[in-house]
């Protein structure tokens, strides 16, 4: 079985090298022929291949792939799901608990939000949570204690206000699932920050999530589309975030529990 394993170009680093030896390894293992293309090369050649695995967040890169009529894995839409918060939590509505959010109005210049960021503060109250709908690693989360801080950081790009879990900060639990399963968990922890992100500094040991931890992670990865990923859990059992791609590493580094395995027998079972 041949497969594509496609990454972002511009994405330079150990962490990311080191994840895509893991994969590129882990297929050889499985008996799976696992080339590595970058998405700069992908926009300009076409291939063909028994299936894609999509460790990337371009997704029109990711919704041409399938119009040519090949398996991708995560697919477009639910990679494009995760990848933007508001739609995240507006598809997650009614499956599972979130923070109370509000999703800031479009708007096509850098306007003055003063309003609106004072309204959304009666309602979810000081301080509360300010995330770019886009962005990874916790970069572009921040923690609002004035109306003011929220506004500074109001620009253009599409952002979500979200209530404040007092309890959860600093701490929250990622359970990893694959093919429908929660397959490993790890608590997260940061005595700094209230973002518990282990590249904000975080650290993480292995966790054995409860029956309803497990149920939540399953219920929103089901719900999203994905057949593997990440879902990150606050302390009092809301859905926090959940992604596509996760880093498989910093979990196998916590617990010794490796889910790329997982990943390739669950696409071996789908596309056989």
């Amino acid at each position: 079985m041949n497969g594509i394993l496609v990454v972002n170009h511009f994405l330079k680093g150990e962490k990311y090298s080191t994840l895509h030896s893991h994969l590129l390894d882990c297929a050889r293992k499985k008996g799976i022929r696992l080339e590595l293309k970058t998405n700069l090369e992908l926009a300009l050649n076409k291939v063909n291949t028994d299936f894609v695995l999509f460790w990337d967040k371009d997704i029109s890169l990711a919704r041409r792939l399938e119009l040519q009529g090949l398996p991708v894995f995560n697919s477009a839409r639910a990679i494009e799901l995760c990848d933007d918060k508001a739609k995240t939590y507006l598809e997650l509505l009614d499956t599972v608990s979130q923070p109370e959010t509000i999703i800031a109005p479009k708007t096509f210049f850098k306007e003055d939000l003063t309003e609106f960021a004072g309204a959304a503060a009666e309602v979810l109250g000081l301080p509360l949570v300010f995330k770019e709908c886009f962005g990874s690693f916790g970069a572009q989360v921040h923690l609002c204690k004035t109306v003011e801080e929220i506004t500074a950081l109001a620009t253009k790009r599409p952002f979500i206000l979200q209530k404040f879990v007092a309890e959860s900060s600093g701490q929250d639990i990622r359970i990893e699932v694959v093919g429908g399963k929660a397959v490993a968990a790890v608590k997260r922890h940061n005595a700094d920050d209230f973002r518990s992100n282990v590249t904000n500094g975080g650290e993480m040991e292995p966790y054995i999530p409860t029956v309803q931890q497990a149920e939540i992670a399953v219920a929103a990865c089901k719900k999203l589309g994905l057949d593997f990923g990440g879902v990150d859990i606050l302390m009092n059992n809301q859905v926090c975030e959940v992604n596509s791609n996760a880093h498989i590493i910093n979990l196998l580094n916590a617990t010794g529990f490796d889910a790329a395995p997982l990943i390739f027998d669950m696409i071996t079972e789908k596309i056989q």
